[in-house]
């Protein structure tokens, strides 16, 4: 049966592409939809049917529902940058939000003439929605969590994980509700990952002398995207309808701890210098989650170390 993917063109999207590619689905049972990638469509474009499609809008998403009837749906199509939150929060909270919900009301009117359509819709919350509660006395947090978000990418996120419990509740499609923490990988853009490693690669050609860092004393749990997609394919087939779950990486780091590794891998020194515009109004000091009913449910498991992660992500760039 066909799987659907929106925001394809992001990384998650990508990686998911190539994961069930690698399954065995055929190019015409991947149909994946994007608007604005992220990242280079070409790369996964013989592995996918791909289409342009705004999630703002309900008839393209109906229409792609309609025609293919996915038995499941992943939905990643996201504005998923917490500072961009901060200048175009209108655009964040309708993309987000009501691009959610025209997923589940094109479900919802595909049963009106097929009533036993009946797919998984796994969607992509975040972290960000546990916000303030993100402590170091009170990580990792569970799910249980008070959802306190620091930011509007933050508060749009707890629209979308509210709004996929409710049409689980009212309307009995099998929901999935994955909290996913810091992740990271190859083709990923615009996180600290990404920035650091594409700019040490700059480095490592004499293009730039210093690294450009915000507040590196934070602490985050990262999580590499092709651990995810495990988890989020492994939720859509063991986790249990209505229920939320972390997606978290199981070992903390401190921003500044990863510079060393990536020093190392290029097999350079380089100078630091502080960025004002990658400071936040607010920032949580520590994002680390408790995926204990995640790995009790499904049986996850991480296979990616942090050096590998930031190995492979230089010499994607490298490549690039």
């Amino acid at each position: 049966m066909p799987v659907y993917i929106t925001g394809v063109g992001g990384m998650v999207g990508s990686h998911l592409v190539d994961y069930y590619a690698s399954l065995g689905f055929d190019q015409e049972k991947i149909i994946g939809t994007f608007y604005k990638p992220t990242t280079d469509i070409n790369e996964i474009k013989d592995k996918a049917n791909l289409s342009e499609c705004d999630v703002r809008y309900f008839q393209g998403v109906l229409n792609v529902i309609a025609e293919h009837k996915p038995e499941t749906i992943y939905h990643l199509a996201a504005q998923s940058y917490p500072t961009v939150s901060w200048e175009r929060p209108q655009e964040t909270m309708d993309i987000n939000s009501n691009g959610t919900i025209n997923v589940f009301e094109a479900v919802k009117t595909v049963r009106k003439t097929d009533p036993n359509y009946d797919p998984v819709v796994v969607v992509a919350c975040s972290s960000a929605e546990y916000g303030a509660s993100l402590t170091p006395e009170n990580t990792p947090v569970g799910e249980k969590t008070e959802l306190l978000p620091l930011h509007p990418y933050g508060v749009s996120k707890v629209a979308q994980d509210l709004l996929a419990y409710q049409y689980y509740y009212n309307d009995k499609i099998k929901t999935i509700r994955a909290r996913i923490f810091n992740t990271t990988g190859p083709r990923k853009v615009n996180d600290v990952m990404s920035d650091f490693t594409s700019r040490a690669v700059a480095i490592e050609r004499g293009l730039l002398d210093k690294l450009r860092v915000g507040n590196i004393e934070t602490q985050r749990s990262i999580t590499d995207v092709r651990d995810l997609i495990i988890a989020l394919h492994l939720l859509s087939e063991k986790g249990q309808w209505g229920q939320e779950y972390n997606i978290s990486g199981q070992k903390v780091y401190k921003i500044a701890d990863l510079i060393p590794i990536i020093k190392k891998e290029i097999n350079m020194d380089f100078g630091l210098f502080v960025d004002p515009k990658l400071i936040r109004p607010s920032d949580e000091p520590i994002i680390y989650g408790d995926s204990s009913k995640l790995i009790k449910e499904t049986g996850w498991k991480q296979k990616y170390g942090i050096e590998q992660t930031i190995i492979d992500m230089i010499n994607y760039f490298r490549g690039k």
